[in-house]
This record gives C-alpha cells, structure tokens and sequence, in this order.
C-alpha cells in the first residue's frame, strides 16, 4: 500500500498540485520503490498515473502536441519500475543509492537525447546534442538530488513500517 501512496504522491507533484523546486520530484523514487515492492503485474498501474498526468500538463496546462519525445519518457517510467525490480534486492543502502543513480543519469541521457531529436530546437549535429546535453545540466544536479533524497526517504519510511509491522506480528504470535 504504501508503494501507492508513493505513486500518487509522485503524481501529485508531477501534476503540480503539490509545488517543489523544478526538477525536484519524487517520480524516479517512487517508481523505484514500487518496483522493488510490488508485483510486476501491477507496474502498469503508476505507468498509466503518470502518462495521465504527462498527458494533461501538455495538452491542457500546456496546449502542446504529445509527441514522439512523450513516448520515451513513457517508456522510461516502466523501466524504472523494472529497474528497481530487478536491481534493489535486499534493500542494502548501496543498491538503493547505485540504482537511484543509474536512474538519474539515464534519464538524463535519454529525455535529452529525445528532445534533440524531436523538437527543432538544436541542430541536428554532434554539436547540436552537445549544446542540448550541456542546457540541460541546471535541470539534471536538482533531478539527482531530488532522487536520492526521496529514495531515501521512501525506502527508509518502507523500512521503518516493515520493522514496526514485524514487531507487532512477534508479540501477537507471543501472546497466542
């Protein structure tokens, strides 16, 4: 349960119904945690919250065109879900941080090369990637701290209800 209410929160900010500084979201974290926590059967449930939301902030808040650099950030959100699925085993604080990182730095890579190829807003050359690599690094330092603070956060207070629930279990199993 508490995977979704992570998701929402997620949505809520993505949304802009709850305002952080740009970039600062708890999208790649929360799409982490559920992918570490929930059944894989179910990843299509905050893919479709998200795409919902990404679809309303461009269409209505916006009054821009879905386009093909949409797909790929639609794409990333499932891969992030099968990230964390695959790659926090254990919840050491070392995988969660490696693969918070890795989610980072992907999205970096691939939300800007997108941009670069759909939108006309750099030439496309090497220099042209180059330039829109470099625009977006303002962007990327807030989107890596957001993700680690929140994965963070999210995992720790998923710790912290797991130990609480355990201790609850054991004394009613002492009780009996």
């Amino acid at each position: 349960m508490l995977a979704y209410l992570f998701v929402v929160l997620a949505v809520a900010v993505h949304i802009r119904w709850i305002a952080l500084p740009f970039s600062f979201t708890p999208v790649i974290a929360a799409l982490l945690y559920f992918g570490a926590r929930m059944p894989r059967k179910q990843m299509w449930i905050p893919v479709a919250m998200l795409v919902a939301s990404d679809v309303y902030l461009t269409r209505v808040t916006y009054g821009y065109p879905i386009t093909a650099d949409h797909f790929v950030t639609w794409g990333f959100y499932a891969a992030m879900i099968l990230l964390g699925g695959a790659m926090i085993k254990g919840f050491s604080a070392l995988r969660i941080g490696a693969t918070t990182i890795i989610g980072s730095v992907s999205f970096f890579v691939v939300s800007n090369f997108a941009v670069w190829m759909v939108w006309q807003m750099y030439p496309k050359t090497l220099g042209g990637l180059t330039a829109c690599y470099v625009a977006g690094l303002p962007f990327f330092r807030n989107a890596v701290v957001s993700d680690l603070l929140f994965s963070a956060a999210f995992f720790g207070i998923g710790y912290l209800v797991s130990q609480k629930t355990a201790a609850r279990e054991a004394i009613a199993v002492s009780r009996r």
